[in-house]
């Protein structure tokens, strides 16, 4: 019947209905969430687990004891119930433009306080002295992925990139100490990505995270975390404001490179320029 109940009711509700069922590290969670409605629908499972001072799988059993398949689909049915009235007035025609450009702003420099300069350092270096370097995303930060393996090739760095997960797992499964794989991944809860991480760490290789979330699932195999900051809340996964942080850090990373190699990078970006040359009427 709680299975149903998922579907239709609010998720406050469904939790309300149950908590005469609750086991004591139940109410741990069902009281950190009530308390704190706005933030959860930002949080990682791993946030919330520490939050709540009860280990993840409590976590998972307890939603799934609801009748949510897990953390996730838990926080879209919440999202839809806690959602402010301010953030939705950000789809009204006077207001949303504004909007838009001051939360891109806001992201980016919120996204500049958090930078680690010693583990962007650390990434750079590692990046530069691999020769097999390799960039884990899927969905939107796949797209992102993407695009940092073609800034990555503008300066004479060769680097693949995989988003499809059967496709990462292959890929990890031949890789030794001498690989570096950036894994992006907003959430760090991506179960798809984290498996092929996790497959990586076991064969050895340096592994450099860019993500939201200094503790997610994710950031447990990572050598160097890199951080943007731009929560999204599960109702609106994959928009521009969280991907223009991630192409920040990926900006931070190939500029980086680049003044290491100055000389080299400039050649080959004249070089790539002459033999484009032709492509343009």
């Amino acid at each position: 019947m709680v299975q149903n109940q998922a579907k239709v009711i609010k998720p406050s509700i469904i939790m309300e209905q149950n908590k005469q069922n609750f086991t004591k590290s139940e109410n741990k969670i069902y009281n950190y969430i009530m308390s704190n409605a706005d933030q959860v629908i930002y949080h990682s499972l791993t946030e919330i687990s520490e939050g709540c001072k009860v280990a993840e799988a409590t976590v998972l059993r307890f939603f799934r004891k609801l009748g949510f398949k897990g953390f996730q689909d838990f926080k879209f049915s919440f999202a839809q119930e806690v959602i402010t009235e301010s953030e939705a007035e950000a789809h009204h025609e006077s207001t949303y433009i504004e909007k838009i450009k001051n939360s891109m702003v806001r992201a980016v420099e919120d996204s500049y306080d958090v930078i680690d300069v010693e583990a962007l350092d650390a990434a750079i270096s590692a990046i530069e002295s691999s020769n097999d370097v390799v960039i884990f995303g899927v969905g939107s930060s796949g797209i992102a992925g993407m695009d940092m393996q073609n800034r990555l090739m503008r300066v004479g760095k060769n680097v693949g990139v995989v988003t499809d997960p059967h496709s990462q797992v292959m890929r990890a499964s031949s890789m030794n100490e001498t690989t570096v794989v950036i894994a992006i991944s907003l959430t760090g809860s991506t179960k798809d990505i984290i498996d092929s991480v996790k497959i990586a760490k076991d064969k050895a290789a340096t592994i450099v995270v860019l993500t939201n979330y200094v503790k997610s699932p994710l950031t447990q195999f990572a050598d160097q975390v890199l951080l943007s900051s731009a929560k999204e809340s599960p109702l609106n996964s994959g928009s521009l404001v969280a991907k223009i942080t991630q192409l920040y850090l990926i900006d931070l990373i190939c500029t980086g490179l680049t003044l290491r190699n100055f000389d080299e990078a400039e050649k080959m970006k004249m070089m790539i320029t002459e033999n484009t040359a032709s492509k343009l009427y």
